[in-house]
């Protein structure tokens, strides 16, 4: 009968146990999911200020030392980077915008996705199909981009 007992308590605390690592682990990937729609809303507000060419906007969700990777091998930094929309180098008429993957890290989320735009850069037509990884760092309670790589997709 004690070795009924003792099976019994053994099943229950390992039942338990299950349970509450299977919570905490829901709760996790709740979370989780959480800040990749948080990070894919800063994502879309990004592209809101490149279509408006507002730089003040796009300059809040970049981290001081934020730089970049364009579409032509060249590294930016943020502050040539709000420098073109300032001046009106960087134009964009229009930007749809395709999936967007998400992953977050803690602290640290990586956002995957394209679009396909009509853009000019200084005069230029740049206009077509892009795809671009951002990483972005939540500090202060608040999401900032710290680094970010953009390239075209050749037709």
């Amino acid at each position: 009968m004690r070795k009924l007992v003792g099976l019994l308590l053994v099943l229950c605390t390992s039942m338990g146990l299950a349970f509450a690592q299977g919570a905490t682990a829901k709760k996790t990937a709740t979370a989780g999911s959480s800040a990749a729609e948080e990070l894919k809303q800063v994502e879309r507000d990004w592209i809101d200020g490149q279509k408006a060419g507002d730089a003040d906007k796009i300059g809040q969700l970049l981290a001081d030392d934020w730089s970049g990777l364009t579409s032509d091998g060249k590294k930016v930094n943020k502050q040539q980077y709000l420098a073109d929309y300032k001046s009106g180098a960087q134009k964009f008429e229009s930007i749809e915008v395709g999936p967007m993957d998400a992953r977050v890290f803690g602290s640290i989320g990586v956002v995957q996705g394209s679009d396909t735009e009509k853009s000019s850069y200084k005069g230029k037509d740049t206009s077509g199909k892009y795809v671009w990884m951002d990483v972005f760092q939540k500090k202060d309670g608040k999401w900032r981009a710290v680094r970010s790589e953009v390239t075209k997709v050749q037709p």
